[in-house]
């Protein structure tokens, strides 16, 4: 037997209701790491949107392993991609300023995240990162991946000690 349509409608109502409430950014549970500021739609602290490690490892996970020039042989970097932190955010604009523990500021043209599989690592072969090994979190290029990724621009872009992302 069918349920009359107005009994579906009202659970196609609740469901969709439902599904956009588990899409909603929760608020860390634990110590924040990093906070997103700026043109995003997707806030849980007031104007921004702060993540804890936990919000960081629910996102879906990317691993690359690559030469860099801080590490003398190829290191696996494992985390989100960037443009998964700004989709979670529902982020829009040109540029990402990065900011690190130590306030270094770099700027990332937002189109940098789909064309290239931009990580924010919080695993360096398959271990955290404390603060004193460019932890916890670290914005890495997968540099192995095109030539033109090897160069100081890119480089200066790899953020490590991130702490703050400001989207404009």
């Amino acid at each position: 037997m069918n349920a009359p349509r107005f009994i579906q409608a009202g659970l196609l109502i609740g469901a969709l209701t439902f599904a956009g409430a588990c899409m909603a950014l929760d608020a860390p549970q634990e110590r924040p790491i990093l906070q997103v500021t700026g043109k995003i739609a997707e806030k849980n602290a007031g104007d921004s949107a702060r993540f804890d490690m936990k919000m960081i490892e629910a996102l879906p996970q990317h691993s690359f392993t690559t030469s860099t020039p801080w590490f003398d042989k190829p290191v696996k970097f494992t985390g989100p991609l960037l443009a998964d932190v700004l989709a979670a955010v529902k982020a829009s604009g040109s540029t990402v300023s990065a900011v690190a523990i130590n306030d270094y500021k770099i700027s990332i043209p937002l189109n940098d995240t789909s064309k290239y599989k931009v990580i924010v690592a919080r695993l360096m072969d398959d271990k955290p990162m404390p603060v004193r090994e460019k932890g916890p979190l670290f914005v890495v290029y997968p540099f192995d991946s095109a030539a033109e990724l090897r160069t100081s621009t890119y480089y200066e872009r790899s953020i490590w000690q991130l702490k703050a992302l400001d989207i404009r």
